[in-house]
């Protein structure tokens, strides 16, 4: 234990010899130089000098080898196991720990932003978009590679539209919705106001600038016009917020989503991707007229969960003058009434399997309508939210309807 010793008995630096009568000079240099360099790597590493100490922290598996040779020192250090696997055992801990709140912080985030566009709404209107660019196929041919990317820039479109049209209606209904839907991000406070006002100026910006760029007018009319309805529909500015009015948000609903949006979406398959004169056809008629009665239902309909809020805000809603129950059963009427509407075209189309389709899957949407109305209790908001849903996910199977038709 001569190097353990050796940083006390400097100024004693015979003892070294450990017993020897005698000690010729110049091994007495080498042992004293190798001593001192083991001592300044001890120094520089922070481990005690003093034998004790040292025997407590130093790990038994790492051992030092020192070698004199020619007046200096060589030491090779073996099994550093024991600190080097400790060390790297906690860090991979740490950098699992961060990767785990890292995923969960972004699966947090893409919770929040689904609940603030409104995925139920945004489901059926991207299926709907899609289905509606089948309008515009004539032949089987017209599903190439041109199709798909012209479909691709459709849903991108549709998309920053419905991200914006559903964040701006939340931003302006802030103190509504405090009452009528506690659990909307913006309300609960999952989602900041400033984070809300970035995704929808974001959503408004990339709308307008996509079909521009790419320079599909049909797309970027599209955007224009349903972007300036939904400022209408929720501004509270003078000669705006025509949500107050049932006549006007009615109207608003059946230009947005009978109007501009099909037209929007069929034009741009006809004459930016498969460079087509316009043309009207049977299937796109039909489907402007399905989606306008489903824009009235759906206008009206979502006003019965929500009288609380906007008798307190001034909202003049169709549920406040009529009632719930009246303006319930209007709506189912109106769905019962569109259904055999669309089961006589179909009974006229000269094709035999858009007889079958147009009969039979009308038929069966009518009897689920009649039969979930039924059970509907008109006192509770949750039963009432959810039939409201359910005539979404009509609309949606009705947009897979709407290409059969010929």
């Amino acid at each position: 234990m001569s190097f353990v010793l050796a940083p006390a008995s400097f100024p004693k630096a015979p003892s070294l010899t450990s017993g020897r009568s005698s000690m010729n000079s110049k091994q007495y240099a080498k042992n004293y130089y190798a001593s001192s360099h083991v001592t300044t790597l001890w120094h520089k590493t922070g481990i005690i000098q003093k034998e004790p100490c040292f025997r407590k922290a130093w790990p038994q598996n790492l051992k030092l080898h020192c070698k004199v040779k020619d007046g200096g020192s060589r030491c090779e250090e073996r099994k550093r196991n024991y600190v080097m696997n400790a060390t790297s055992e906690k860090s991979n801990e740490y950098e699992i720990q961060d990767q785990k709140n890292s995923w969960g912080s972004f699966i947090n985030a893409l919770h929040v932003f689904f609940k603030f566009i409104r995925p139920t709404a945004t489901f059926s209107l991207l299926l709907g978009a899609t289905l509606n660019t089948l309008i515009a196929v004539e032949k089987l041919s017209d599903l190439s590679p041109a199709y798909f990317i012209g479909l691709l820039q459709v849903l991108v479109v549709s998309t920053c539209m419905q991200i914006f049209m559903a964040g701006l209606n939340q931003l302006y209904d802030v103190e509504i919705d405090k009452i009528n839907k506690p659990y909307l991000p913006l309300v609960s406070g999952e989602l900041s106001f400033n984070n809300g006002v970035i995704i929808v100026a974001s959503s408004f910006i990339l709308g307008h600038l996509f079909p521009w760029i790419i320079g599909s007018w049909p797309l970027f009319w599209s955007f224009v016009f349903s972007s300036s309805l939904a400022i209408a529909y929720c501004a509270d500015l003078p000669l705006l917020r025509w949500k107050r009015y049932s006549a006007l948000t009615a109207l608003n609903y059946i230009i947005d989503l009978a109007g501009v949006k099909p037209l929007g979406y069929v034009l741009h398959m006809q004459t930016y991707v498969f460079k087509r004169p316009v043309t009207f056809s049977r299937p796109l008629i039909f489907c402007m007229a399905m989606s306008s009665v489903f824009a009235i239902i759906i206008a009206i309909f979502k006003d019965i969960p929500d009288m609380e809020g906007d008798e307190k805000f001034g909202i003049k809603s169709l549920s406040l003058h009529l009632g719930q129950k009246r303006v319930f059963w209007i709506c189912v009427s109106l769905l019962q009434m569109a259904y055999g509407v669309a089961i006589m075209m179909g009974a006229l189309s000269p094709f035999l399997s858009v007889k079958i389709v147009m009969g039979l899957g009308h038929s069966i949407l009518a009897s689920l309508v009649w039969y979930h109305a039924k059970s509907v209790d008109l006192k509770s908001n949750p039963a009432i939210q959810s039939f409201y849903t359910f005539i979404w996910k009509l609309l949606t199977v009705e947009y897979f309807l709407i290409p059969f038709f010929r």
